[in-house]
Formats: structure tokens, C-alpha cells, sequence
């Protein structure tokens, strides 16, 4: 079960390739079947800290390895301005993007590639990726570790899952609404 656990969240944080991968639900899930337990409450933390936070350094280093080659070729959508660009947000932002990054779905997977593609500082990236995966792992498997047993939440697990997945992904939705506004605006 760990093993498993481990593969799907290093997975969804350390491959561009799999951002629809459960994240947030999953560590609720995993906190609550450990507070009815079914698993040890450290072992699974120590595993889900070690697979969110290698997961993203992965991704970070794929991207400063693999990215800037993909910059080499000048296109329409992918010019050396682009980079330059991310790059300076990266350096003045970047450590909120990590951290924030996590909660949102999608974003917490393309956010560690897009730093190593933008060359983010490597010390400033895992010092942030680290404080970022502790406050993502911990909040949302103790939340599911602390709540799980409770009777609302043991009658309504699968509503609160899909309620979980509905918050997440909210601020996407939010923001491409915003987008299309301006756009028509």
C-alpha cells in the first residue's frame, strides 16, 4: 500500500506527463484510512513527504535539463523572451509558486518543471519545494487522519472526496471564467 501511495503522488508531482493523477483526495484518503488503522500514521507521512518532495525535484530538474534545449529553436509560442520572462518570475515569485502550487491540481505538476525550465535558483527551489510538500503532505492527511473517524465524515467520505477534487480544482475554473470575461470584455 505504501509503495503504491508513494508511486502515485512521485508521479503526479515528478511527471510532467500525469498531472490528473489524484493528489489532494488521495492524501485525505490515505490520512483517513490511517486514523481507522489501517496504516501507520508516520510511516505514511514519512513516504508521502519523501514521494511529493522528490517528485518535485524530478520535475525541476527535467525541466533545467530538457527545457532551455526546447528553447534552442526559435517558434511563434516558444522564443527566448518566454524564458527570460518566466525566468525573472521565478526569481521574484517563484518561492510562492511552489509552495501555492500544490493545492492547485494540474498546476502542482507543471509549477516544478516550469522553475527548472526558467533556471529558478536550485538551493531557493528545494528549500521551497521542502516547505511546500510539508505543508501540503501534513495538512491533508491529518485533516483525513483527525476527521476520518468522525460520523460525518464516515457517512459522507465519498461526498467530501468529490467535494475536495470540486475545491482544487476551483481556482482553474475561476481563473479561465476571468480569462474569457476580459477577452469578451
Amino acid at each position: 500500500t505504501y509503495a503504491i501511495l508513494f508511486c502515485i503522488v512521485f508521479c503526479e508531482t515528478g511527471l510532467v506527463v500525469t498531472p490528473f493523477l489524484p493528489g489532494d483526495s488521495l492524501l485525505f484518503a490515505a490520512g483517513t484510512i490511517a486514523g481507522a488503522g489501517h496504516l501507520d500514521y508516520p510511516t505514511l507521512m514519512g513516504v508521502l513527504l519523501a514521494a511529493a518532495v522528490g517528485g518535485d525535484a524530478v520535475n525541476y530538474e527535467i525541466g533545467r535539463h530538457v527545457g532551455p534545449a526546447i528553447f534552442e529553436r526559435e517558434t511563434r509560442f516558444l522564443n527566448k523572451q518566454h524564458l527570460q520572462r518566466a525566468h525573472d518570475f521565478y526569481e521574484r515569485h517563484g518561492g510562492k509558486a511552489i509552495v501555492l502550487a500544490r493545492f492547485i491540481p494540474i498546476v502542482r505538476t507543471f509549477a516544478p518543471f516550469v522553475a527548472g525550465v526558467a533556471t529558478m535558483c536550485p538551493t531557493r527551489f528545494f528549500m521551497f519545494n521542502i516547505s511546500g510538500g510539508i505543508l501540503w503532505v501534513t495538512s491533508l492527511v491529518s485533516a483525513g487522519y483527525f476527521l476520518g473517524n468522525t460520523p460525518f465524515v464516515q457517512r459522507n467520505f465519498s461526498v467530501l472526496i468529490y467535494a475536495i477534487i470540486v475545491v482544487s480544482v476551483l481556482p482553474i475554473a475561476v481563473d479561465l471564467v476571468r480569462s474569457r470575461m476580459r477577452r469578451r470584455g
